[in-house]
């Protein structure tokens, strides 16, 4: 099973950033571990600042792949185009946040990703991840 991870805006500097709301290790850190613990998939991963090359990745994978983990970060409360790109892809995508977005601010609550998603796990910290993965495994 072929999975791709994407990561959006500032979750480059996971293990440095507020790690009182996201934990004190690197995503590169973490995709290593999550790796080992599911050689069944071949995972992939992409991070990104920039919302076009975000949407660019979407559609490169999105009929090729058999899941998508997006971690759309600001851009799931404000980017209309990753909303459309996951809604215009065969590929099912698990959206999946690292903190609980309905117990932050209040702008965080809307997302545009979750109608075109297979599912949304949140709150769960990196082990979002590995739930994610675990839907796709069945």
């Amino acid at each position: 099973m072929k999975l791709m991870i994407i990561n959006g805006p500032n979750l480059n500097l996971l293990g440095k950033r507020e790690p009182e709301v996201y934990g004190s290790t690197t995503f590169e850190t973490y995709f290593e571990t999550l790796q080992q613990k599911f050689p069944q998939a071949e995972l992939e991963y992409f991070q990104s600042n920039i919302e076009g090359e975000l949407i660019g990745k979407i559609q490169e994978v999105g009929f090729s792949f058999d899941g998508i983990i997006l971690n759309a970060a600001a851009y799931t409360h404000t980017s209309v185009g990753i909303g459309d790109a996951v809604k215009a892809i065969t590929t099912p995508v698990v959206e999946v946040h690292i903190s609980n977005t309905h117990k932050r601010e209040e702008y965080r609550h809307v997302s545009y990703i979750s109608p075109g998603a297979k599912g949304v796990i949140l709150g769960f910290g990196l082990q979002s991840y590995d739930l994610a993965i675990q839907s796709f495994l069945g």
